[in-house]
């Protein structure tokens, strides 16, 4: 492995061997990190948005489905 920064970035060479679906979850972790770095959220305001939004899926989940 080879780690180099640049003015802009850092690049992480690995060698063709490596796992693409562990190499993948690694960098959906960091693009996590990376997108809430500066966020002020709250762990509760995100509760409530995930409650909100599974509510709103389940409503029009069981209306295509006919459950009432």
């Amino acid at each position: 492995m080879i780690l180099e920064r640049t003015k802009n970035e850092i690049l992480v060479r690995l060698p063709a061997y490596v796992d693409l679906t562990e190499l993948q979850n690694m960098l959906d972790f960091l693009q996590y990190k990376e997108l809430t770095a500066k966020s002020k959220a709250k762990q509760s305001d995100a509760d409530k948005l995930s409650k909100s939004v599974n509510k709103s899926i389940w409503t029009k989940v069981k209306a295509s489905r006919g459950i009432k």
